[in-house]
């Protein structure tokens, strides 16, 4: 049988949110650990069905694609030390300069993603390229039914007011020339992430994923 999130995993979440301080959180390591390990467990089979339809998914290990707990506070006016999600890469996020797929559990907040996040300048460069060649192909990807359904619109964070440089204003793909991210997101309800057929469920939604980031990857293949 196919292993599931449990209630108990969002149920340390919601009680993390509220105490979120390293006293707490020591006091209940044991609901940490055990809720990563339902994570750890959920994402083995996860990635072992996903990779029915991506086999460079069969080379993730998925406690090393689960990020960490504890956040960086260097830099933020929240000092808060303990994320209140459960965020897992399976080949996207920074640093990772290709288009892959991202699982994010958090009571009230949890969504599927996939594309490329925040990529270098050059691959940047290489992705707006690849869409102003061939943008009859990536917007018959964006315009398929089921995926239109799913993900109505790319992610609009941080776009640019003007077509980049090294581009025509005119370039019928400007709008998307313009976005700094080629993301999709689907957001998923709680009692999604619960359901006891939430693996097949994501499976489905995230193969969804597959042609949009082989778009995106195209420019980066020997």
């Amino acid at each position: 049988m196919s292993a599931s999130i449990s209630s108990k995993t969002f149920d340390f979440l919601k009680k993390l949110s509220k105490n979120n301080n390293r006293e707490w959180f020591n006091e209940h390591k044991n609901l940490y650990t055990e809720s990563q390990g339902n994570v750890i467990e959920f994402l083995d089979d996860l990635i072992r069905e996903m990779s029915g339809f991506d086999e460079e998914l069969s080379k993730i290990d998925s406690k090393k694609s689960l990020f960490r707990i504890y956040r960086d506070t260097r830099f933020s006016k929240d000092k808060s030390p303990y994320k209140t999600n459960f965020g897992a890469s399976l080949g996207m996020g920074k640093g990772h300069q290709k288009g892959g797929y991202y699982l994010h559990m958090e009571p009230g907040k949890s969504f599927l993603a996939g594309g490329i996040y925040m990529p270098e300048s050059s691959v940047l460069k290489e992705v707006r390229k690849e869409i102003s060649l061939y943008g009859n192909d990536f917007l018959k990807i964006l315009d398929n039914k089921d995926f239109k359904k799913h993900f109505p619109e790319l992610d609009q964070d941080d776009k640019l007011k003007k077509v980049p440089q090294g581009f025509e204003k005119e370039d019928p793909m400007a709008e998307y020339l313009k976005l700094k991210n080629f993301i999709v997101v689907y957001s998923l309800k709680d009692e999604e992430v619960l359901d006891q057929n939430a693996l097949k469920n994501m499976t489905k939604i995230f193969k969804l994923m597959k042609p949009f980031n082989d778009f995106l990857n195209t420019p980066f293949q020997a």
